[in-house]
């Protein structure tokens, strides 16, 4: 049977996310920092952030831009990347969000899916921003770099034109926000459409639970091009009018000391971070007492990684779960949770609907009695509610494999739930790498392994390195005759993906599992792993 979140359903405003969380700013809100810059400690206050969105979106009017076309953006955590995303959408624009570490051919694909007409970036990425515009027809006049660079407007020269915001109009229940890009369950990055209905649901969902408010200070070293970072912090810290300190790449020393100089209060992380938190020296030459909450996402957190961090900062720790494809929030460990078990991903949050399902004979699993500590069989999670996308764009066979007639999502993992709706991840269906909290399709890296001339097959699966973090590892069947060492196939596949897809360990084998119809026994692979340590 199905079961419904355990907390009362909230409302959810039929607005436009600029509606949603600029529009009831009070005159002191206007003048709270929303964004102080990490390295320079430069800061815009809210008044200054609304100013500069206006300005966006007016400039982007100007140069054609309308309701419905899609502008890009390819930024690390700057606050500019605020201005000008909240810009895009306060057009009537779609923003389409790429990852800062892309290489040229990764981000013309998307560029060229998406069917973006402009795109904003930054000088130290300009080389391969400019050089995928190239290739997708994308002329100089449509690549603002923020920061500035010779043949190229900046962020600067659209503000310094005074144009007014537009005065548009569109549902926001159907009118695409974003189009970040998800491998899903499987396959290659397809983009996912999330409506501004999707985006103000989410925070009006996980605000309740996350305890966060407008005098928490917070770091924003999770990057606002992923949806973890766009929507629990960008969206959510500027709902709730707390200030963000940004850092445009994690290093742990400036992570620490901007903690303590700015006496952050709220961390937003994902495990990697928390390795750090918990084991490197480091920490202890700071006082970082400021820290009230961690909460991490992207991928799981150990239960007893978290808890060692909780000891070591002597403060409170949280996960969640979700997807791109939930915009992104669906369960989490709630800021007041401290009775939930830290192995666990808490409660699916408000307004949203959970099935477990048998993927063997398509059964619903039984809920355990409601209130006990008792543990269902596992299926897999489906989930229903205002915060599921809309489907991925132009690709009507993904979005029927993942969305149901009923309007539940299917998201690829096997969880179990207690009594209490408390639900754990458990195992996966799906193929998905989590490296550090991004996404690496197996396929692709098959794909690209297959291109050597000296490999007759290949198959990718995630594997623990000796820290617990998942890492894509190749098995490579070679051709009669060929000779090939580990390295040599890790720095064939370096020099062709983006730095978080490439291969970090490589095992050679005879031939590659794989069923009667020809798809890759993934299961049979891991079952042969050894465990990490």
């Amino acid at each position: 049977m199905s079961f419904r979140s355990p907390y009362p359903d909230v409302e959810i405003p039929e607005q436009s996310v600029y509606e949603f969380l600029f529009g009831d700013l009070t005159e002191d809100d206007l003048a709270r920092p929303a964004l102080i810059d990490g390295p320079s400690g430069a800061v815009t206050d809210y008044r200054t952030l609304v100013g500069q969105i206006n300005g966006v979106a007016g400039a982007l009017a100007s140069r054609g831009v309308k309701v419905g076309d899609v502008v890009a953006v390819h930024s690390p955590n700057v606050p500019a990347f605020a201005s000008v995303f909240h810009g895009i959408l306060r057009a009537g624009a779609t923003a389409t969000t790429i990852n800062a570490l892309y290489n040229a051919e990764d981000i013309a694909k998307q560029l060229t899916d998406s069917s973006a007409t402009m795109i904003f970036t930054v000088s130290p990425l300009l080389p391969q921003a400019k050089a995928a515009a190239e290739q997708v027809g994308l002329s100089a006049d449509r690549i603002v770099v923020l920061d500035g660079a010779e043949g190229h407007e900046s962020l600067r020269d659209l503000l310094t034109e005074g144009a007014q915001a537009p005065d548009v109009s569109f549902d926001p229940s159907t009118h695409l926000a974003v189009l970040p890009y998800s491998s899903g369950t499987t396959g290659r990055p397809k983009g996912v459409m999330l409506t501004h209905r999707n985006l103000v649901a989410n925070v009006s969902q996980i605000e309740p639970r996350m305890g966060a408010n407008q005098d928490d200070v917070l770091l924003a070293v999770l990057p606002f091009f992923h949806i973890y970072g766009m929507t629990v912090l960008l969206n959510l810290g500027l709902k709730v009018r707390a200030s963000l300190v940004t850092m445009p790449r994690f290093d742990l020393e400036q992570f620490l000391s901007l903690t303590t100089e700015k006496k952050i209060t709220y961390l937003f992380i994902a495990p990697p971070v928390a390795v750090a938190l918990a084991k490197h020296p480091m920490v202890d030459q700071y006082d970082i007492s400021s820290v009230r909450m961690v909460f991490s996402g992207a991928a799981a957190l150990d239960e007893n990684l978290g808890n060692a961090v909780a000891k070591r900062l002597k403060t409170k720790v949280r996960q969640g779960y979700g997807m791109s494809e939930l915009s992104p929030v669906s369960h989490a460990i709630p800021f007041d949770g401290d009775d939930m078990p830290l192995s666990s991903c808490g409660t699916a949050v408000a307004n949203s609907e959970n099935k477990l399902v048998d993927p063997a004979t398509g059964e619903e699993v039984a809920y355990p009695e409601p209130g006990s500590d008792k543990v269902s069989e596992p299926g897999e999670l489906w989930i229903k509610g205002p915060n599921v996308m809309a489907g991925y764009l132009n690709n009507d066979a993904a979005t029927a494999e993942t969305l149901d007639a009923d309007g539940y999502l299917h998201t690829g993992d096997i969880a179990v739930v207690d009594g209490r709706g408390c639900v754990s991840i458990v195992d996966r269906l799906k193929e998905l790498i989590k490296y550090k909290g991004y996404q690496v399709p197996p396929a692709e890296l098959e794909s690209l392994l297959l291109t050597h001339p000296q490999i007759a097959d290949a198959a990718v699966i995630g594997v623990l390195d000796d820290e617990g973090e998942e890492v894509p590892k190749a098995f490579v069947v070679l051709q009669q005759g060929a000779e090939l060492t580990e390295d040599d196939v890790m720095t064939f596949v370096s020099e062709k993906v983006s730095p978080h897809k490439k291969v970090r360990r490589v095992q050679f084998i005879d031939t590659v599992p794989k069923s009667a119809s020809g798809k890759i026994l993934r299961k049979d692979l891991r079952a042969a792993e050894p465990a990490a340590g």
